[in-house]
């Protein structure tokens, strides 16, 4: 059964640098992923390619032969993608059937909120055996504003009526969140998204007084449906990444079980020895779904002492360790080949620090 996600959210927010930095982290987890490139208008992608939309149709052919702008003409694509999905999906067939897949939507955000054409296709990738996960990117900047931060929980929430997927909310680039101003409150109010009232009047004092009825209608519309939520991101963090890909598996049901005598890298297979929550990858998705998802960077508390109240002093402590990953590396390898000169070609060698 393939797997995968709808990767959507506004421009800006990050879309193609997350899938990129989830084909890196896959790549070095030895976990199968592939990208398909939704967004005609993308020309420079930054990730290898498995399936491309412009191969089927481009934004500017379709703005020069009907004269369409930018908006119009991504709609028109949506639109064609739709009438000819056995095109896309003869190529889904060819990734096999354990495939896991991440979709980068364009960033118009009316695919994914109003226009019926993304829906549509998700319905039938759903209908085709995909399990799939809506993963929302927002710009960790809202919420640094009342007023954009309501319009983004809005942004959020008709994205999660709309394509009625599992649906995982992200801030993405909360690592320059300390760069764009001082929060009203604690990232956690902002994460789980608490009681909204607070927000009265720091809305009141940025808006004219005869939008106060209309402020308080909107939180209560999202307090009403009580839905939207947030993860964080730090692409370039890898417990950020991870933390993420955990609740993501959650979401869908995904467990990776890596193929017989594959070799995997140290610490992502769990011990033989620990107990069966503990081991979600030998075990089944209960054991998955009941075990414990405390780790580096799934508090959100955590998150706000690495990247705003302490994020030079965290920094600092990276590079150290960096340097000392570093130099044991070096020591390794030099190490390795004074042994290589003792010893005669074709014996082996033990290169483990003493």
């Amino acid at each position: 059964m393939p797997f995968g996600e709808i990767v959507c959210g506004s421009p800006g927010s990050g879309k193609s640098t997350y899938c990129f930095g989830k084909h890196q982290l896959f790549t070095a987890l030895k976990r199968p992923i592939s990208i398909v490139n939704l967004d005609p208008a993308n020309e420079t992608l930054p990730y290898p390619c498995a399936i491309d939309i412009s191969s089927l149709i481009t934004l500017q052919d379709v703005m020069d032969k009907h004269g369409l702008g930018p908006n119009g003409g991504m709609l028109y694509c949506m639109e064609y993608l739709e009438a000819n999905f056995d095109w896309l999906e003869d190529r889904l067939k060819e990734l096999g059937n354990d495939a896991y897949v991440l979709f980068d939507l364009p960033g118009q955000v009316e695919l994914s909120t109003n226009h019926e054409s993304v829906k549509n296709i998700v319905d039938k990738l759903t209908k085709n055996s995909f399990r799939l996960a809506a993963v929302h990117l927002c710009d960790a900047h809202y919420i640094t504003d009342a007023s954009k931060y309501i319009s983004v929980l809005l942004l959020s929430l008709r994205a999660m009526l709309q394509l009625e997927l599992p649906h995982i909310n992200v801030l993405s680039k909360i690592d320059l969140l300390s760069q764009y101003g001082d929060l009203d409150f604690n990232l956690d109010f902002y994460t789980e998204v608490q009681d909204l009232s607070y927000l009265e009047n720091t809305l009141s004092n940025s808006l004219p007084p005869r939008f106060t009825a209309l402020n308080m209608a909107m939180i209560s519309l999202i307090e009403d449906y009580g839905l939207v939520g947030f993860e964080t991101l730090a692409v370039e963090d890898k417990n950020s990444m991870l933390n993420l890909t955990r609740v993501i598996d959650k979401a869908t049901g995904y467990i990776f079980v890596p193929p017989p005598n594959t070799e995997q890298p140290p610490g992502t297979i769990i011990d033989e020895d620990a107990g069966p929550i503990s081991r979600p990858n030998i075990y089944g998705l209960l054991s998955s779904a009941i075990g414990p998802m405390k780790t580096p960077g799934s508090d959100v508390r955590d998150v706000q002492e690495r990247w705003i109240d302490a994020k030079e002093e965290y920094d600092a402590f990276e590079k150290r360790e960096w340097r000392k990953e570093g130099e044991m590396v070096r020591d390794m390898a030099a190490r390795a080949g004074k042994i290589r000169e003792r010893k005669g070609p074709g014996e082996a060698m033990d290169i483990s620090p003493s």
